[in-house]
């Protein structure tokens, strides 16, 4: 099973950069996408719906252009939720869960706290209000796979300028706290209490020591010089841990300010 998690800035713009040629190549079971930019009504194109695939999409109502999710599957879902229930947050197009039996697949797009204080404080709403709705997930006895972009970082290995990055939106410690106290242990945490039978980190599971980025600033050079940020994640259940195999940062073409991110896991969709 391979699931792909990709923040597209803009899909169309990405779709203009190759993304879509490059995708139909990948084989992938789960697409999820992350600021799409887009209404529902303007990917009506064959070009924005990869051959053999089904495509749900969670528009933001609040603004069009802005935000949006969405995602592509191989198989068509048993059922596709996308709302959590506070119209502040599901109205920006920040969450779609595709469910595939006892597994479900969710596209996440966690706000940025950098344009301001306003949007910072809206940040800290949202990740108030998700804890107890993952700490649910956990519970649940279903499999889970969290994709998306979270804008926070877990540790120094995540980030090329930890120092000088303390202060803001993304690496603060609170922010960093809260995402460290949801996963389980591992070499990732800035020092923050692993959840005992927390969340796991594909990436730092598969690459403990690894110092790969998914975003690069389009200020400067940052890209060109890989000064980067970790925050796009497929975070699963324990359940799905044994089920790791292999993951990648797809670099090669800049389709966005993001990369790519791809998991493998053992067996097929179920």
């Amino acid at each position: 099973m391979r699931i792909i998690s990709f923040n597209a800035n803009g899909v169309r713009s990405a779709a203009s950069k190759g993304f879509f040629d490059w995708l139909r190549l990948q084989d992938a079971d789960v697409v999820c996408l992350q600021e799409t930019k887009s209404q529902e009504h303007q990917l009506a194109d064959p070009c924005y719906r990869p051959d053999g695939h089904h495509c749900f999409y969670r528009d933001a109502t609040t603004k069009k252009g802005y935000s949006g999710v969405a995602i592509y599957a191989r198989r068509e879902p048993d059922e596709v939720i996308t709302a959590l229930g506070w119209p502040e947050f599901d109205e920006e197009g920040r969450y779609i869960e595709a469910r595939f039996g006892n597994l479900s697949v969710v596209s996440f797009y966690i706000p940025s706290g950098s344009s301001g204080e306003p949007r910072q404080a809206f940040k800290y709403q949202v990740m108030e209000f998700l804890g107890p709705i993952l700490e649910g997930w956990l519970a649940s006895g279903r499999d889970y796979v969290l994709c998306g972009d979270w804008n926070i970082v877990r540790c120094r290995k995540d980030i090329r300028n930890w120092t000088s990055n303390q202060k803001n939106s993304g690496c603060l410690p609170p922010e960093r706290a809260w995402l460290n106290g949801l996963v389980g242990e591992d070499e990732g945490s800035d020092g923050t209490p692993p959840r005992p039978g927390g969340w796991v980190d594909t990436y730092r599971v598969l690459h403990p020591q690894g110092e790969d980025y998914t975003w690069w600033s389009n200020r400067g050079a940052a890209r060109a010089n890989n000064v980067g940020w970790r925050i796009d994640y497929q975070f699963v259940t324990p359940s799905l841990a044994p089920r790791l195999r292999a993951c990648s940062i797809y670099r090669e073409q800049r389709f966005s300010d993001h990369a790519p991110y791809t998991v493998d896991y053992e067996g097929a969709l179920r």
